[in-house]
């Protein structure tokens, strides 16, 4: 039977909370748990911690600002950590690196997948785990499946609390900032994911003319991509100059689809340059469409329960458990419209006495019907599982 359990901690000792945490995941056959911290935390005194408790492998990161479960929100300015541990009939090949100056990710996601597949014993991969640093994770996925192949992927982005950098990767004693640590699950027993944004189309979009390093947006229809964006949003180039433009894009985004037209993958502009260029948070490919997007913050909190919901109409009776992976950015435009206390509720609603972990991240992956492994920010990546 394939079983998961979910431990946490706000002690703001590191070592402690760690301990308390791999406590109440405990498993008897555990064989992996993914780790989810505070950037505040001495992140080895965590692993140290965990050590104490349990010896099997942990990977994951740091979430931004919370971590959520089922008995509440846990966002303490001294700390958290959280871990969801998996065991029973499941086998896990684990493997991380750090990045390297110079060194390709596509070639560390080979590397990675290798290492992780001959801890499998012969088995193929159902589905695999990633987390990475807010960079390169289209190039660490592809890597990956140049090895396993189209095996669908859940997860996200490294995040800490301020965009300042400060964000941790896990994977095992390893511990580092820039780089990639990945799971890979065989096991039979059911599991669903759903990558989504929620956000509606609006009927302005373009053609990206000119990007830039896959992730800096030159012009879009010509025009420098800060002033097509406030004429289409009616935002001031003053309003949305420098880093100002990442708050002011959370409700308003941008997308871009894939090839089916089924996925709208969202694309999080972060920073205006002085040549109203702007730096987004994933890969941005020329002579493609870009389109704004839209979502009230009502609509962003009810998006949670709406896609725990279609999580369950995939599984038959419903999940028995969920790893969440919500957008930090989302979190951050909830907070500042003061709504950020709605989130555990709403998903609280309807997961009733479940278990789940939800994090908060600088990146999502997921997959959605007919499509391919995908990359984007301002999203939702929900996973559900069957014992």
């Amino acid at each position: 039977m394939f079983k998961t359990k979910v431990g946490y901690s706000q002690n703001p000792d590191a070592c402690a909370s760690g301990a308390e945490s791999a406590a109440m995941a405990q498993l008897a056959d555990a064989k992996v748990g993914l780790l989810f911290t505070s950037c505040v935390l001495d992140q080895e005194a965590v692993v140290n911690g965990i050590r104490s408790v349990a010896g099997t492998h942990v990977l994951g990161c740091t979430s931004s600002a919370a971590i959520c479960v089922k008995d509440g929100y846990l966002n303490s300015e001294d700390g958290y950590s959280g871990i969801m541990s998996f065991g029973g009939d499941v086998e896990v090949g684990v493997a991380g690196a750090a990045k390297g100056e110079g060194e390709c990710a596509r070639e560390i996601g080979r590397k990675l997948a290798c290492e992780a597949m001959s801890q499998l014993g012969g088995l193929e991969p159902d589905y695999f785990f990633m987390t990475a640093s807010p960079a390169e994770e289209e190039k660490y996925i592809a890597g990956i499946q140049d090895v396993i192949g189209d095996v669908p992927v859940f997860g996200g982005s490294a995040a800490d609390n301020t965009v300042e950098g400060k964000w941790s990767i896990i994977c095992d004693d390893k511990i580092f900032a820039d780089g990639c640590a990945i799971a890979l699950f065989a096991s039979k027993a059911p599991m669903a994911n759903i990558y989504t944004g929620q956000f509606r189309e609006t009927d302005n979009f373009g053609v990206m003319t000119k990007v830039v390093n896959d992730r800096c947006l030159v012009e879009i229809d010509g025009v420098p991509a800060v002033k097509k964006y406030c004429e289409w949003t009616g935002k001031s180039e003053e309003a949305c100059a420098g880093g100002n433009l990442l708050v002011e894009t959370i409700f308003k985004p941008l997308g871009v689809k894939d090839i089916t037209g089924k996925v709208t993958a969202i694309r999080h502009p972060m920073a205006a340059n002085e040549d109203l260029s702007m730096n987004i948070g994933a890969q941005l490919i020329e002579k493609t469409a870009v389109i704004q997007m839209e979502m009230t913050p009502d609509e962003m909190v009810a998006a949670n329960p709406k896609t725990v919901k279609e999580v369950d109409a995939m599984l038959d009776g419903g999940a028995d458990s969920y790893f969440l992976v919500h957008c930090g950015g989302r979190r951050l435009g909830l907070q500042l419209e003061g709504k950020e206390a709605e989130i555990y509720p709403a998903v609280k609603e309807v997961t009733g006495d479940k278990e789940f972990l939800m994090v908060f991240t600088f990146g999502e992956y997921g997959t959605a019907e007919h499509s391919a492994n995908t990359v984007g920010g301002l999203s939702l990546s929900f996973t559900g599982f069957k014992g």
